[in-house]
């Protein structure tokens, strides 16, 4: 039992606290036995201090230290000293403590993979088996610290502004107009269920009926859809509304919150206000609604250009309703032909034709298509392409979604092969009027492209019923680096529209009251005007921790399968449960 308390952390030990009586506790994290003496560094959440065994001064400390083994959990008391062999890659390493005594609080079995080394290849699925082991390697508890700072940062600000932290239902009813629901049975009225919420949508809506005016809470949602790097099927999302409202009101709030989320978790200052983009401009100039803004390349259209050539592909293309564009690597010229073909089969492997190139180097124009374009022609290429000396160009050729995708993929694809996006660097982009319906070719109905509470453009309603595939709604989202991080919308609140919006999606009276009953009788008492957004905590924080994955950054992830691979959820229950439940599996 050890008999003294923990006086200093092993990251806070400084040349001031030489000659100073300290007791650090930790783990081992490296153990040299270098016969004379035996040095460990001692690791916690703060740091690493080097620890000094001498038999000769302390016998009884240097027997203990003998049986140490990696993860071993001790305490140590000693005395500080200046060391002799400075280390200056440790904040601690101008300092070393002399033990006078040890306490054993922990033994640790052979470890499942290295830990003193980040280093050190560790297969994923068994560092989430043991997600507790690869937290301290340490960089999934830095992002976790980043996640606290965040967290804090947006509930300083948001408190700052007027806006009220309140906890919404996390047992509710089920509206599966979007992702699919996880489902929970209720004992007390067998057959009957609760669903996690995908958002706290309508219920935040409601506080705004009620009277709350702006309110926020850092929500836990949950999605059972399938799962991507930057996916989980339970998530964090701080979730704003607020009353008489509108776009201009709110973007200056969501932007002082970023301000205020990078300067105190990175330390880092970001310029406002954020640039703004359609969502038509953004599938014309970057062919997605989330386009990274750090490098260039923006998609040229050059239909009428290669309506002049004599390429048949392309004039084919064009008279299907398709499109021809490209664009231009700044020095790109560089580019061998057999990356040229590496390049194609990757574009073919999206679903394209293929891929034609330009070069504009001092020897002159050359192209893959270049018999195909008369001299003068080729000039207008180069001058509609925006090509310099030494630059390439990459077109590509059929229907316009397609199109966009390949280029979409391809200029992400040599952004990144190329080395043009800079580090640290963080591009904001608000795109606003997304469609207000999509249509499900599949199922063979309209659906809401953002959800059905979301307002459409009031000067788009004349097309509800015979166009309302061309109605644009009063959403937008904000896009930082390629990813979107927020997602919102002026809400509906009044329930002629509401209703209105419904009969389009094809929802009948009694869908509509199985559904949303509560939701339309709140909107009958005097809703006043109101807008939202929901910010993806943890793809955010993805971003600042410069991952790739999501699951870097929260502490206890589901893999791509969404398996839970530590408590190995989901399991089976047993009878006595599924009796109580008065369910049976089939």
């Amino acid at each position: 039992m050890v008999t003294f308390r923990r006086t200093h952390t092993c990251g806070e030990m400084r040349e001031k606290h030489a000659g100073h009586e300290v007791v650090l506790c930790g783990w081992v994290h490296r153990l040299r036995n270098l016969g004379g003496l035996i040095f460990i560094d001692l690791r916690d959440r703060f740091g690493i201090t080097q620890i000094i065994l001498d038999p000769k001064k302390t016998p009884a400390a240097y027997a203990i230290g003998e049986n140490l083994g990696l993860e071993y959990v001790i305490a140590v008391k000693g005395k500080a000293s200046i060391r002799q062999d400075p280390n200056p890659n440790m904040p601690t390493g101008q300092i070393e403590i002399f033990a006078d005594e040890i306490f054993l609080l922990s033994e640790a079995e052979a470890l499942p993979f290295q830990i003193s080394d980040t280093r050190a290849e560790a297969n994923e699925e068994i560092r989430l088996e043991y997600r507790y082991l690869d937290m301290r390697r340490g960089p999934i508890l830095s992002n976790l610290i980043l996640r606290h700072k965040v967290m804090m940062a947006a509930r300083k600000f948001m408190d700052s502004e007027g806006f009220i932290e309140v906890s919404t239902p996390m047992l509710g009813k089920s509206t599966p107009e979007g992702a699919r629901d996880y489902l929970v049975p209720s004992r007390i009225y067998p057959g009957t269920f609760y669903a996690l919420p995908q958002s706290p949508q309508m219920f935040k809506q409601i506080l705004m009926i009620g009277g709350l005016d702006r309110y926020f809470q850092i929500a836990t949602c949950f999605r059972d859809e399938d799962l991507r790097h930057d996916r989980q099927p339970e998530f964090s999302q701080i979730d704003i509304e607020m009353s008489f409202a509108t776009q201009e009101e709110l973007f200056p709030i969501i932007e002082r919150l970023m301000q205020a989320i990078f300067q105190d978790a990175k330390g880092v200052q970001i310029k406002t206000p954020f640039r703004r983009m359609t969502y038509a401009e953004c599938m014309e100039k970057y062919g997605c609604d989330k386009p990274d803004l750090r490098f260039g390349m923006p998609l040229k259209r050059l239909d009428d250009l290669a309506q002049k050539s004599t390429f048949t592909v392309f004039h084919d293309v064009l008279k299907g309703g398709g499109t021809v564009k490209g664009l231009t690597v700044k020095g790109g010229a560089d580019i061998s032909r057999k990356e040229m073909s590496e390049l194609e089969a990757f574009v073919q492997s999206l679903g394209a034709k293929g891929l034609a190139w330009l070069k504009l180097q001092e020897a002159g124009f050359t192209s893959s298509i270049a018999k195909f374009l008369p001299d003068s022609l080729q000039k207008e290429w180069v001058q509609r392409l925006e090509m310099e000396m030494q630059d390439a160009a990459f077109v590509v050729a059929g229907p316009t979604k397609k199109v966009n995708q390949v280029l979409d993929h391809l200029r992400r694809h040599l952004a990144k092969k190329r080395a043009l996006i800079p580090k640290e660097s963080y591009e904001f982009l608000w795109v606003t009027d997304f469609p207000l319906f999509t249509f499900n070719e599949e199922e063979n109905r309209m659906e809401s492209e953002h959800h059905p509470f979301t307002s459409p453009n009031l000067e788009d309603l004349h097309l509800i019923e015979e166009n309302p595939l061309k109605m644009r709604s009063s959403s937008y989202d904000l896009v930082l680096n390629g990813y979107e991080i927020a997602s919102g919308s002026q809400r509906i609140h009044d329930g002629k529209l509401q209703e209105a919006i419904f009969a389009r999606l094809g929802l009948s009276q009694e869908e509509r009251k199985a559904k949303f009953g509560f939701f339309i009788d709140a909107l009958k008492y005097g809703t006043p005007p109101h807008i939202g957004v929901a910010l993806g905590l943890d793809r955010m924080i993805m971003i600042f921790a410069n991952t790739d994955s999501i699951r870097d950054v929260v502490a206890f992830p589901k893999t791509h399968k969404a398996q839970d691979l530590m408590t190995k959820a989901p399991s089976q229950v047993n009878e006595v449960q599924l009796k109580e439940l008065k369910l049976s599996i089939k």
